[in-house]
């Protein structure tokens, strides 16, 4: 409950969406992320056990070694028995080559298992990042969310998939070895495990100084990764105002920064690495000093080759652990972030009991409706208006009024907080999503491209589209001039968010991948802002064409593109002020004429 109110406090701090502005830090293991893991963990649970199986074997078989080197030793050489010496050294080979095979075998199905896990977690991450509002990606930087998919999937592969097993395995190998070692000599099997309590003292200090020392380093790597996006993303801007030497003085920070988080948290993590190697070499020579002083009549030299052997086994798997405690450590800052993501409350999606919307006629209804982003300041107050099929409704009024968060909460991309919206008498909010969308067509300002074609991206909305309806869809837009005119036609090919073309001719393929869809309810939101004049005649033969019998809403600036709607509606301060058509609010002299007046004069 204290997590979640310190994430609800954090989300309302103000510039949180900065690349300079640190995640926050958990102080203890969160067991909802720990039961994340065990999900994971579980679906690779057959060649995990395999691979389980196979370890003990290799143990086995290769702790069976200096058993062979005593006997070798205490009766073969005393003997003068060369052919049982013989016989001792292959034994030796033999345990060494089957336990080097049995754990290259299991290391095989580590591997597989660990790249079972990666896939899983992105596709897991992927499919939740689609599905979130877009008040989460409009609070924080897009590199941020990125390094999460990636880098950070990435880095915890090992930790989860090697990290466990081998945890499990070493801790098995700790009580293998002891057993071997009380079966040879109780008295140096003791020495050999008087360091431990020791070494597990100073881990237990040290461990929550570790993580969050490993946290710091996870949100400088996602500081610096949010900044070198936002730089790529507008490096066009930085090289037309100069601002290359700033940008890189900022970068340089940033990865100082990251750096000397990197440096403390390898000095605590060196420091458990350090403890566990000095205290097992002091144990170590204990060993062979006590082991001299008993050599007789409690050890024989054989017995103490063994034992030297055993205590050096002995502290290798623990040695190990400290490594592996390292890795996980490491690795649960980079879950923490990915389970977190993950964990994000996917806000817009469907109500108990949906239903499938059917075939939509076009009957648009607003009923009270009062919305407000940040909880506080209402965008809209009470708004009320109907539109029907075939109706096309223009949604005009000074930036920030609320006329884009109309067509957000008709498509759902919001949750209606106060009051109804209801298209053919039906609530928006009882049917599900994609029978809702389907049979939208909604352009937004922004004409994002993806990389592809030209008919990859016209065929977006609709993947069954054949290339003549393509062609249709961009002659009815006005597209095709242009598109004719490229080197490879229509199979010319994109490069990120549209390189390579005008915005102008961004702009004319997202509208015509947004006609061949064929919707029954059409939203333009300032779709043809970046249209020249000459283009934009072209441009409204194809709007006239689409909106007949759909109901329309458009929300643009230019008179040109809405004086013809049947409906105006001059939308101030979250309230609809006048509404008619474009010669009636011109009679009116209000709101409406004085923006037309405006224009005029510009």
């Amino acid at each position: 409950m204290a997590r979640k109110q310190e994430k609800t406090a954090q989300a309302k701090i103000p510039n949180r969406n900065r690349y300079d502005v640190d995640e926050y830090l958990d102080e203890k293991v969160s067991f909802v992320n720990f039961k994340y893991t065990l999900t994971y963990l579980r679906r690779v649970k057959a060649p995990m056990a395999a691979a389980f199986i196979l370890s003990i074997l290799s143990s086995l078989i290769g702790l069976s070694g200096p058993l062979f080197i005593q006997h070798a030793m205490d009766v073969a050489v005393p003997n003068k028995d060369v052919r049982l010496l013989f016989f001792m050294a292959a034994l030796l080979g033999g345990s060494i080559i089957v336990s080097i095979g049995l754990g290259a075998i299991r290391n095989i199905l580590v591997a597989r298992a660990g790249q079972s896990i990666i896939h899983d977690i992105r596709h897991d991450l992927f499919v939740h990042l689609q599905k979130l509002p877009f008040s989460f990606y409009d609070s924080r930087p897009h590199g941020k969310i990125f390094v999460r998919v990636v880098p950070y999937v990435n880095s915890v592969s090992d930790a989860l998939s090697n990290g466990v097993l081998n945890f499990i395995i070493e801790i098995l190998n700790i009580f293998f070895i002891i057993f071997f070692m009380f079966k040879v000599n109780g008295h140096l099997a003791t020495v050999t495990i008087l360091g431990l309590p020791v070494l597990a003292l100073f881990i237990w200090t040290i461990k929550s100084r570790q993580r969050q020392a490993w946290q710091r380093v996870s949100n400088k790597n996602s500081n610096v990764n949010a900044y070198v996006q936002e730089s790529i993303d507008g490096v066009r801007v930085t090289q037309a105002f100069d601002r290359q030497e700033r940008n890189l003085g900022i970068l340089d920070r940033l990865a100082g920064e990251r750096n000397i988080e990197w440096m403390r948290a390898q000095y605590i993590s060196n420091t458990v690495w350090f403890s566990t190697e000095t205290i097992s070499q002091i144990v170590f020579s204990f060993v062979y000093i006590m082991g001299a002083y008993w050599m007789h009549p409690m050890a024989s030299f054989g017995m103490l080759l063994a034992m030297g052997n055993y205590a050096w086994r002995f502290w290798q798997p623990i040695i190990n652990l400290a490594n592996i405690y390292n890795t996980f450590v490491t690795g649960m800052s980079y879950l923490d972030r990915i389970f977190d993501t993950i964990a994000e409350p996917v806000v817009i999606e469907d109500a108990p009991g949906a239903v499938e919307f059917p075939f939509v006629r076009g009957h648009v209804e607003f009923k009270n409706v009062s919305f407000s982003y940040d909880g506080s300041r209402k965008v809209l107050k009470n708004v009320t208006f109907d539109g029907h099929p075939g109706e096309s409704i223009a949604i005009v009024g000074p930036t920030g009024a609320g006329k884009t968060t109309i067509v957000n909460l008709l498509s759902r991309f919001y949750n209606i907080e106060e009051g109804q919206v209801l298209i053919d008498g039906q609530d928006v909010m009882k049917v599900t999503l994609p029978s809702l969308r389907s049979q939208m067509g909604i352009m937004l300002q922004d004409s994002f491209l993806f990389t592809g074609t030209i008919a990859d991206n016209i065929r977006y909305g609709k993947l069954d589209a054949t290339d003549e309806e393509i062609r249709t869809a961009a002659e009815l837009i006005g597209a095709n001039g242009f598109i004719e005119k490229l080197p490879k036609g229509y199979d010319t090919p994109i490069t990120e968010r549209g390189g390579g073309i005008s915005h102008g001719e961004k702009q004319l393929l997202a509208f015509a991948r947004t006609l061949l869809r064929n919707p029954r309810i059409l939203v333009l939101d300032e779709a043809t802002s970046s249209i020249d004049t000459g283009t934009e005649q072209l441009v409204q033969d194809g709007i006239r064409t689409l909106m007949k019998g759909r109901t329309s809403f458009i929300i643009a600036h230019r008179l040109s593109t809405i004086r013809d709607c049947t409906r105006i509606m001059y939308i101030d301060d979250g309230h609809i002020v006048e509404c008619g058509t474009h010669e009636e609010l011109l009679a009116l002299k209000g709101y409406y004429y004085q923006l037309c007046q405006a224009q005029y004069a510009v």
